[in-house]
C-alpha cells in the first residue's frame, strides 16, 4: 500500500484526525494516537497491538517493539509493504479500537 492510500484509509475511520507530532504523521481519535508514521524515514510506522499477539508479531520479519511506546503493546513495522493490504487495514482498525476502548464510555458512544 502506498502512503496516500494508507492515509485515505486511516482518515476513513470514524473520528480520525491527522496531525504532526515529533516530526511524524499521526492518526488519532480524540487526540489519542493510534498510528504514528515516519514519512521521512521510509514510512516506518507504529500501531497498538493486542499484548497476547505481541510475541508472534515481533517474531516476524520487519516487525519489532515500538521505541518509546508502551512495552509489548505497540509494534513498529518497517514499512507499508511488510503486511498485505488486508492485514494492514485490519491491524490499523484494531489499533484504533484499542485506543478508543481506553476512552470514557460517553466518548466511545460517539463512534459506535
Amino acid at each position: 500500500m502506498d502512503i496516500e492510500s494508507f492515509r485515505e484509509y486511516c482518515l476513513s475511520l470514524p473520528g480520525t484526525t491527522e496531525g504532526m507530532k515529533w516530526d511524524h504523521l499521526c492518526f488519532m481519535i480524540e487526540e489519542k494516537i493510534y498510528v504514528i508514521i515516519a514519512i521521512d524515514e521510509g514510512n516506518r510506522f507504529s500501531i497498538k497491538c493486542n499484548p497476547d499477539e505481541f510475541d508472534e508479531l515481533a517474531a516476524r520479519d520487519g516487525i519489532e517493539q515500538a521505541y518509546h511506546m508502551a512495552k509489548r503493546q505497540w509494534i513498529q513495522i518497517e514499512n507499508l509493504e511488510v503486511l498485505n493490504d488486508k492485514e494492514l487495514k485490519s491491524r490499523v482498525a484494531d489499533s484504533r479500537a484499542m485506543v478508543l476502548a481506553k476512552l470514557p464510555k460517553k466518548t466511545q458512544a460517539k463512534y459506535t
